[in-house]
């Protein structure tokens, strides 16, 4: 099972590929939509690594793929801005899922 990145940053893609994780840049709608197509077709691919910034501009496109796919899993990493999350997303992701507060 690959890991695989999809990203906007250049220097994010450097990054991950020193590390051993393949992937590809995007630059808008249908890059996205053409390497999450590639990326689901290749069986290979187990993770998707995301970055957040697709996750807020596209939901569309990462709802589709996250409810009409079992794999690969897709993953939203926050990119080298860090996170667009509130501090406390764990716990109210949470409190929404099981209805527990912690």
């Amino acid at each position: 099972m690959k890991i695989y990145l999809i990203t906007d940053n250049l220097d994010t893609l450097t990054g991950m590929r020193l590390a051993g994780v393949e992937g590809v840049m995007a630059d808008g709608r249908d890059d996205l939509r053409e390497a999450l197509e590639r990326a689901i077709a290749d069986k290979e691919i187990g993770i998707i690594l995301l970055m957040e910034k697709f996750g807020r501009e596209f939901p569309d496109i990462i709802d589709n793929v996250k409810l009409n796919y079992k794999t690969p899993l897709i993953i939203e990493v926050p990119d080298r801005h860090g996170t667009g999350r509130k501090p406390d997303f764990i716990t109210s992701y949470v409190d929404e899922a099981i209805g527990l507060k912690l």
